[in-house]
């Protein structure tokens, strides 16, 4: 069953996606997979957020937008700046309303895995880690990727967030007040 809807999943990322961004997909759900057996988490749930965590990251804004209200959440104030943000939540909620996924940390770990958010579930680490290290990544060495899975995963975690945060500030940029609240929590211990 969890094989028959990856696999719709899949397709349907493979229709909506370019060819880089669904390689980049295929590769997120690989790394999630490797990290569940890691850290003792449903590999089938992690396949699935890994595949479709940015199937709704290549539609306009617009239909971003429309889809993203339907959580019920308030949008950040970087999030209306720049829609394209709301992907993740966007696609947690095609994955409830098109597919059925009932599982709230499948849904939890998609819908955030661009910010990250205090309290989020082992799986929304897990997502959030993964896109940020799999394998087409230009950092993400095997020896890179040794090292951050030698760590706890809110270790791990809490090293890429940092490093995404120091990436940003390199750019001019600043992160989102939701990933300096998550990075804050983990500091003090939320997991370590």
């Amino acid at each position: 069953m969890e094989s028959e809807l990856f696999e719709k999943i899949r397709e349907f990322a493979r229709g909506r996606l370019s060819g880089g961004r669904f390689a980049h997909s295929e590769r997120v759900a690989d790394t999630a997979v490797l990290m569940c057996r890691r850290y003792g988490l449903d590999e089938d749930a992690g396949r699935i957020a890994g595949i479709a965590h940015d199937i709704c990251k290549e539609i306009p804004d617009d239909e971003i937008i429309s889809l993203a209200s339907m959580d019920g959440l308030p949008f950040e104030e970087v999030e209306k700046a720049k829609p394209g943000l709301l992907h993740g939540r966007a696609a947690a909620v095609v994955l409830r309303s098109d597919f059925g996924i009932r599982d709230k940390d499948i849904l939890d770990a998609v819908a955030n895995h661009t910010f990250g958010r205090p309290g989020l579930c082992d799986l929304g680490k897990i997502l959030f880690v993964a896109d940020k290290i799999e394998p087409g990544r230009p950092q993400s060495t095997d020896e890179y990727r040794e090292n951050l899975l030698s760590m706890s995963l809110a270790g791990a975690a809490l090293s890429v967030a940092e490093e995404n945060i120091d990436y940003l500030k390199k750019k001019g940029k600043i992160a989102a007040p939701i990933t300096v609240s998550w990075v804050a929590q983990l500091r003090s211990g939320g997991g370590i």
